[in-house]
């Protein structure tokens, strides 16, 4: 089942990644995805963390179809956090 769409979280300099829930139903998911895959998919390196939120929202639809699929296809552990790295970003 396709996951909808949630809130936009933020950038986590620590992780180096940009925070957003989905939703399931009524239950809220968190998710990130990393700087480097923000870039591979939007086609750029070295994107300021400044910046993140613009590009999130600029490819949020995408961002969320990764997490979506990511969700369906993966184990499903009871609050565990979606993560999109580079792997997932099909070229």
């Amino acid at each position: 089942m396709p996951l909808s769409r949630g809130k936009i979280g933020g950038y986590d300099s620590e992780r180096m990644a940009f925070g957003f829930t989905m939703l399931d139903a009524d239950r809220e998911i968190e998710c990130q995805i990393s700087d480097a895959a923000m870039d591979e998919l939007a086609g750029s390196r070295g994107t300021p963390s400044i910046a993140r939120q613009g590009q999130f929202v600029a490819l949020r639809d995408a961002i969320e179809q990764i997490a979506s699929n990511l969700y369906d296809h993966g184990p499903a552990v009871k609050g565990a956090t979606i993560r999109i790295f580079t792997k997932h970003i099909k070229k």
